[in-house]
């Protein structure tokens, strides 16, 4: 692994560290592409680069999600009732997720995150809120949502706040609170996802060295340390700054990135 792999794994996690703790988005949608660039880089073959980008992302939430739920947790911003009824859905959910990602093709996972993207682009640019309209659900219902975020996010490699916030928030829960739980969500997500992407690509031929199943160990140590380091950072620039035009400025990106994950899919057509 080369100096220049290095520093360019440590700025990448100062920009999804800065821009989470600026925007409040999590670092899945710009991890997971720029590492389809630069996993090639360590010897990580084609028709696995995607799923270790995903799976390192996730791996990367895991160190993340700690120190955002840390700082919410201090101003009493997580509901812990919400996370108690959501995380073993999401458990479960995740597994299945990247079992899921480990049997599908990487032309339809680089198509299935280009289109989550895309989705979610559209909605940070038109900053949509849904409009509260009915309470939490009982167990069942909590599960069952737990689920969905779990096995879409595990998909993704996100942190699931853009499906936990929307259905907190059309659920009556404030908003400040809404994303301090979906912090404290980030970890079961970003943990049961991140053991089934080992298990998942445990045996898995042509895999270089340095990679734990899909996850490539180097990567995921070098870009937690420079994000925990930076999304504090991140985070008191956004109280003395208006956020929503860098919002839409950071919804132009994700278009860019939309559209290159549409080319990579195309790739392994």
């Amino acid at each position: 692994m080369t100096l220049t792999f290095v520093c360019l794994l440590l700025l990448l996690g100062c920009c999804t560290g800065f821009a989470a703790g600026l925007l409040g988005i999590g670092g899945g949608m710009l991890m997971t592409p720029f590492l389809t660039m630069l996993l090639p880089m360590a010897g990580v073959p084609n028709h696995a680069v995607v799923h270790a980008a995903i799976a390192t992302s996730l791996a990367t939430i895991m160190f993340t999600s700690l120190s955002s739920v840390r700082a919410h947790n201090s101003r009493g911003a997580v509901n812990w009732s919400i996370v108690a009824g959501v995380a073993p859905g999401i458990l479960v959910g995740a597994l299945i997720g990247s079992k899921i990602s480990s049997l599908m093709p990487t032309f339809w996972l680089a198509l299935l995150f280009a289109c989550f993207v895309g989705f979610s682009a559209v909605k940070m640019f038109l900053d949509a809120k849904p409009k509260a309209s009915r309470d939490l659900p009982g167990f069942a219902g909590m599960f069952a949502a737990g689920n969905l975020i779990g096995v879409v996010s595990a998909l993704v490699g996100a942190g699931g706040g853009f499906i936990s916030v929307p259905l907190m928030l059309w659920c009556n829960v404030k908003m400040h609170h809404a994303v301090g739980t979906s912090a404290a969500l980030g970890f079961p997500i970003a943990a049961a996802g991140t053991i089934g992407y080992v298990w998942a690509g445990w045996g898995v031929p042509e895999l270089p060295s340095g990679m734990l199943g899909y996850i490539y160990l180097p990567a995921l140590f070098s870009i937690a340390y420079a994000s925990v380091c930076l999304a504090p950072v991140g985070a008191k620039v956004a109280h003395s700054i208006d956020t929503k035009p860098l919002k839409r400025i950071f919804a132009c990106l994700l278009f860019v990135i939309c559209g290159y994950m549409l080319w990579k899919a195309f790739q392994n057509w």
